[in-house]
């Protein structure tokens, strides 16, 4: 095993657990508790830090001088680092979004859903802090009926945008199969499910497109 696995790991989690404490002061003076508690990479800090610490303890292990040291399977380090991460997968996956999410150090006081309305391996990458703002997400797919063939088909989630002047929200999906068949739908959210609806306003469905064109999906 390369030693310097270990090195490669450390520095990476203990840049994130950092650039995560230097986010918490950032918005500590400016945020009530309330919304502090929010934030999900605060109560994911615990699992970097910890990870951090068995990388310390092996690499330990793995550096000392052992006449015991020649019976160990060197790929059970890597093991060991691996059933960590794996056994927190939804956490690691929930912090590199936090890192890349609009909220990540923002010390506005808003009224948009923010972390409260977070999915997994969701992130908002457009925020204009008054009115707007862009939700995108990487494993979200959806079973609605085409009604154009009457037939059930998957949708992969691309974006959801809520606009806070109307109250609205809105919903961009694209056809598993036919990845040129997007559409706009109104997204109304609710307790067990949700329900959508169609656009038939032109100059509104131009508008949220153009929101949606302006964002990342990376």
């Amino acid at each position: 095993m390369d030693s310097n696995l270990f090195k490669a790991e450390k520095n990476k989690y203990e840049k994130i657990y950092v650039d995560i404490n230097y986010a918490i002061n950032d918005i500590n003076e400016f945020l009530s508790e309330d919304k502090i508690s929010q934030r999900k990479y605060i109560s994911r800090s615990n699992i970097l830090k910890d990870y951090i610490k068995l990388i310390d303890t092996l690499e330990s292990k793995y550096n000392k001088k052992s006449i015991f040291k020649i019976f160990e399977k060197e790929n059970d380090y890597v093991e060991k680092l691996n059933k960590y991460k794996k056994k927190h997968e939804s956490h690691f996956k929930q912090i590199e979004n936090c890192l890349k999410c609009s909220c990540f150090r923002c010390i506005k006081e808003c009224n948009f859903d923010t972390c409260l309305g977070c999915r997994s391996n969701s992130k908002i990458v457009m925020c204009d802090h008054k009115n707007v703002n862009a939700t995108t997400y990487s494993d979200y797919t959806l079973n609605l009926t085409n009604n154009d063939t009457n037939k059930d088909d998957t949708y992969n989630v691309l974006s959801t945008i809520q606009v806070l002047n109307d109250n609205k929200r809105y919903i961009v999906i694209q056809n598993t199969h036919n990845r040129d068949e997007k559409y706009i739908l109104y997204h109304y959210p609710g307790i067990k499910e949700d329900d959508y609806g169609e656009i038939s306003d032109a100059s509104e469905l131009d508008y949220i497109a153009q929101i949606f064109n302006s964002c990342s999906l990376d």
